[in-house]
């Protein structure tokens, strides 16, 4: 109901009829995608049905997340799709709004409402809205003003209006909202800045700093700065290098200002009002002036984008690289022309196997890219050449292919294969369960690959079994079998076999470490063993799993 105005006259029947409608169409969708994609993932232009579809985006969107909140462990292939669908189609909706945001005039500065979308895109699952959130901040600035009616009870803040955005112009009456502020937030709610975790991409998201009560600079001061500004501080965001800070004017209103006529606040160190001079001591650096000025909405999501797409680029060899693809995404929706990002995220579609392996989409997405970048930067010629050759060399390879080639175990020439299709493993060292749903007699990837992953430090390199694992956090990966402990005494003899380490094949789902390992999951005697529905919780299609 909450799409709805209690204003607006509905008609409720026709209203019904057309979510019912919406809601077959979209059940019959999602149970094509497991006969169309069952031997893949779904690629790029998989979604173009959903695209197509007539009606309500938002009922559609309802019957998906019906389909994910089913009891139990019932229909775990259509929750895997609906899953899949719900992510894209709420994506590509953010990317587009985000892309009309960044449109608005420069004098339009919803900072809140740039890094909201910023937190949709890369948690599109996630409840989040824009209106949640400034409810959350609206009972921040009720309990400030309790506060500040405490020190002023006449002050004229006291009398705004919800929604009304004017300032106040007398420093005494501002200093005295702030120091409020600093009351309710540090000391009342416990608000801090994550000095224990930093580099965590939770620090990044609106939604997460509510809930948790800390962040990073930059997204503890944009808090501050909404609060501030509902209560009639004019604070403005500084781009300062290594520690995002907001500038408190003290100078006369009109007078011509330079960069000491302000007092920098430190909202990750709790409020702390800092001159000039503190402000080189934060960072152990002197900086120029320019450093200090006031920086727009663009320029602010730039840097919390730019954050997101530092951590994406750290993410460990137990992690996806969605969020480097997420932050990607958002990066170049901003500066569509940066041209080493673009070659970034056409390595990142080649290199990295991100494309479905039976889907020319992406492969020609990747052309599109470097010739983008090849008119921006002559220059990148040498890189670009390269990465065209290697991505032709595979549409080529891909056009020779006929069809599956069946592949049997018992065959003599896949003696050294260990694992069947069907077993549950358990990562040796990040603990994650996964499932083998293929193998491959050696590694069936490129040169390219095997040399960036470093497959050759492994003893047996890339003539060794290879196995596709599907993990239970959705992601899928190329994982090489290793035979150095064979068994494990110390688990009552469950047979293990140590693998050299999670790789992406399909997401990029992690990185390369020789020396990490999977064993099966459940204690017994190593069989082929088909997978039932009781042990498929998170692992996505039954097809996939080879069942």
């Amino acid at each position: 109901m909450k799409h709805y105005s209690p204003t607006d006259y509905v008609n409720w029947l026709e209203e019904y009829k057309v979510r019912q409608k919406a809601g077959l169409e979209a059940r019959k969708i999602v149970a094509s995608f497991s006969k169309r994609f069952f031997s893949e993932h779904v690629p790029c232009n998989g979604f173009s049905d959903i695209e197509n579809l007539e009606g309500p985006e938002i009922f559609f969107e309802d019957e998906l997340v019906c389909i994910l909140n089913m009891e139990g462990r019932k229909a775990l292939t259509w929750k895997y799709y609906a899953k899949k669908i719900l992510y894209y189609l709420r994506q590509q909706k953010i990317l587009n709004n985000l892309k009309a945001f960044l449109q608005q005039p420069d004098d339009y500065e919803s900072y809140l409402e740039g890094a909201v979308y910023i937190d949709q895109y890369c948690n599109p699952l996630s409840d989040i809205s824009l209106k949640d959130i400034q409810a959350q901040i609206d009972n921040i600035v009720e309990l400030v003003c309790k506060t500040l009616r405490g020190i002023n009870s006449r002050h004229p803040s006291l009398a705004f209006k919800a929604g009304e955005s004017a300032m106040i112009m007398e420093i005494e009456l501002q200093s005295q909202v702030l120091d409020a502020i600093n009351y309710v937030l540090y000391d009342q709610l416990k608000f801090k800045g994550n000095r224990m975790d930093y580099y965590n991409a939770l620090n990044l998201y609106m939604h997460q700093v509510l809930i948790r009560r800390t962040g990073i600079p930059i997204s503890m001061s944009l808090l501050y700065l909404t609060i501030a500004r509902q209560l009639g501080v004019p604070l403005e965001p500084v781009n300062f290098p290594s520690h995002f800070l907001l500038r408190w004017c003290q100078g006369a209103e009109g007078a011509t200002l330079d960069i000491f006529d302000y007092i920098y606040i430190d909202a990750f160190g709790k409020g702390k009002q800092l001159t000039v001079k503190e402000c080189e001591y934060l960072i152990g650096q002197h900086v120029t002036a320019a450093l200090y000025g006031v920086v727009n909405v663009k320029k602010v999501l730039q840097r919390m984008v730019g954050n997101l797409l530092s951590l994406g680029k750290r993410e460990g060899i137990d992690q996806s690289y969605q969020l480097l693809r997420d932050s990607l995404d958002l990066y170049l929706a901003m500066y569509p022309d940066q041209v080493q990002l673009l070659l970034l995220q056409a390595r990142l579609y080649f290199h990295l196997g991100i494309w479905p392996e039976k889907s020319f989409c992406l492969v020609l997405k990747v052309l599109d890219i470097l010739q983008h970048i090849q008119t921006l930067d002559p220059g990148q010629h040498g890189a670009v050449g390269y990465l065209v050759q290697h991505t032709l060399e595979h549409i080529e390879r891909k056009k020779e292919e006929v069809g599956v080639e069946v592949k049997l175990r018992s065959h003599e020439k896949h003696r050294d294969v260990c694992y069947s299709i069907g077993l549950i493993m358990k990562h040796k060292r990040y603990g994650y369960n996964c499932v083998i749903y293929g193998w491959d007699p050696t590694c069936m990837m490129g040169h390219e690959w095997i040399r960036n992953m470093n497959v050759h430090s492994l003893p047996h390199g890339h003539h060794q079994p290879f196995y596709n694992v599907l993990v239970e956090d959705g992601s899928c990966r190329y994982a090489a079998q290793e035979p150095r402990l064979p068994w494990d005494t110390e688990q009552g003899g469950l047979p293990r076999q140590l693998f050299s380490g999670p790789v992406s094949k399909d997401r990029a789902s992690s990185g390369w470490s020789p020396g990490l390992g999977l064993w099966p999951a459940r204690k017994g005697p190593r069989r082929s063993r088909l997978v039932g529905r009781s042990h498929l919780k998170g692992f996505g299609p039954l097809r996939e799993l080879g069942v």
